[in-house]
Formats: structure tokens, sequence, C-alpha cells
């Protein structure tokens, strides 16, 4: 059962309630899921850490036995790239082992689990330049990015109504208040406002997408019931570098921004020199395309200023 009963489905002329246990409900994805799913006419429990621990199966089965959802959202993750590479257990433990015992749970119980993944999971192709569709051969080169890529692996396997969805470099509105561990565009606009010179990497290409469209197309392709793998971000592809030059352009900040390689960046867990996902298959799924990264961070921008002024 995707999204799609509480829509349509009538008994005796009542509709159908979807009932959806939300996991990681106050991130900035999560957040922006919250504001659409009850317009979709979703019941929707939001789960945090103080309701659902993801480390313990005790946990998962008494949580979701308690709520019995009829469909469950994972946005919980462990995010710290670089950590990861010193602590590869952790990131194992939320990413791979989590989204195991999520998939155990709905596929014992026929529920669905849309649960979502990364872009990460490829980056071994360094001559790669055109984007990745879902049937390609991924290629993760860190800790974290294997962990991702497993938590795909459990979840196709033991739930058969599953939607995982891959993305890539999220922001959302919530992380001015704090959600998450804040995003790339607040970044810049904090370090832009601050230094006179700001290096940003200018071999990573990718596509930076926002939650709220993310968001959108989450709900639309769950109506559909066709489950699968899907690559979901916004469409287009730039870089990190560029991606900052145009915030500063649009915000108009004036700071030197200067490029330089991930090699001189010197992070501890390689990253994809590119890794820009196809869209193709979602687009045909939910019958519309997703919006451009510049339409996406233009309106991102302007739905920020009343909340930042």
């Amino acid at each position: 059962m995707g999204l799609t009963h509480h829509c349509g489905d009538f008994s005796e002329g009542v509709p159908t309630k979807m009932r959806i246990a939300l996991i990681g409900a106050t991130g900035q994805l999560g957040t922006d899921l919250q504001k659409i799913l009850p317009l979709d006419g979703s019941e929707v429990v939001p789960l945090g850490h103080q309701q659902i621990e993801l480390s313990s199966d005790e946990s998962v089965e008494a949580s979701l036995s308690d709520v019995a959802p009829d469909c469950v959202i994972n946005c919980a993750a462990y995010n710290l790239v670089d950590k990861a590479e010193e602590d590869p257990v952790a990131a194992y433990e939320v990413n791979s082992l989590g989204p195991r015992r999520l998939a155990r749970w709905c596929g014992t119980n026929d529920v669905t689990l849309v649960h979502f993944s990364s872009d990460y999971v490829f980056g071994l192709d360094a001559t790669r330049n055109e984007p990745y569709s879902e049937i390609d051969a991924p290629g993760p080169q860190s800790a974290y990015a294997a962990s991702k890529l497993q938590g795909e692996y459990y979840v196709r396997s033991l739930c058969p109504k599953h939607f995982v969805l891959r993305t890539c470099g999220l922001y959302g509105l919530a992380a001015i208040q704090g959600a998450g561990k804040g995003n790339f565009v607040e970044t810049m606009i904090r370090l832009g406002n601050k230094l006179d010179r700001l290096t940003v990497v200018h071999d990573q290409h990718c596509t930076p997408t926002s939650t709220a469209d993310l968001a959108a197309a989450t709900v639309d392709l769950a109506r559909t019931e066709k489950y699968g793998l899907y690559h979901v971000t916004n469409s287009g592809a730039t870089t990190w570098h560029n991606l900052a030059a145009e915030i500063f352009r649009r915000e108009e900040i004036s700071v030197e921004l200067a490029p330089i390689t991930t090699a001189e960046f010197g992070a501890a867990a390689p990253r994809p020199p590119y890794s820009v996902l196809s869209t193709a298959k979602l687009e045909a799924a939910i019958g519309r395309p997703i919006p451009a990264w510049q339409d996406a961070l233009q309106r991102y921008l302007d739905a920020r200023r009343p909340l930042v002024s």
C-alpha cells in the first residue's frame, strides 16, 4: 500500500485514511514532508529518537507495532561523512542495520517503506561525465557511502513494497531553526557575510536538491505504488564552487571566491568526482518534470528572507 488508498479507496462510503510513521520528522526533509503529507489526507505520526531507536530491534518492533502504520518513511541517517571513516560502526548501525530493522518489520506486516539513500553510492568511475541511472553499477568510496548502499540492499531485499530514493546535496528551510546539521546554502551565506575570501571545491559535479521539491516528488511517487529504486534530485548539474557563486550573486554578497580541488581541500573521506543522477525514471513514474536546481535555489532564497529578517 502506497499513498493511494486514503485518496480513492472507499469502504461503505467512508474514505480510508492513511497512517504514516515519519522517522526523522524534525530534520530538514522530515519537516517539509510534515508540511505536505497532512494536505494529502494522511495522518502523520512523527517519530524522533525518543519514540524510536533504529539501533534496537526491540524499539523498532515496539514503536511501529504501537503506531500500526500503513506506510513508514525513514528520513533518519548518519550523515557525518568524514567521521564515519573513523567510526564506520556508527554509520553502519544507523544507515545499514537501521533500515534492515525497518524493512523486516514492514515486509512482515505488508507495509510500504520509503527510504532515502545517497548519490555517494557512486564515485569509483573517475571518468564519468553523464548522469547515473538506477541500473548503473554503484561504486562507494567511503565508509559512509558503503553503509548507505548496504541499507539500500536490505530494504530492497526484505520489503517488497519499497521506495528507495537516492538524492543529493539536500538543503531545507528547517536548517534556519537548527534542524539537522545545517546545509550548504546556509553555510555559504554565513561565511560569505563573515569572510573576505572563501575557497570552495570545483571538481565535484552534483545536483543540489531542495528538500521541499524532494518531499513533493516523494509523495507523488508513493501515490503511484510503482515500487523500486529511484533517483530523486532537482534537475541539472553544477559544482559546489559554482553553486556558491550563484548563491552570492543572487544574495548580492561580496566575497572573493576561489576554486580549489578536492585534494587541496583534504577531507578525510573521498567524495564522488561526478555524482549527477538521472531523474528520467522518476519523471516517467510521476508524470511531471522536476524543477531545475536554479529555480529551487531561488525559491529557497525567497522563502528564507522573512525568516531571517
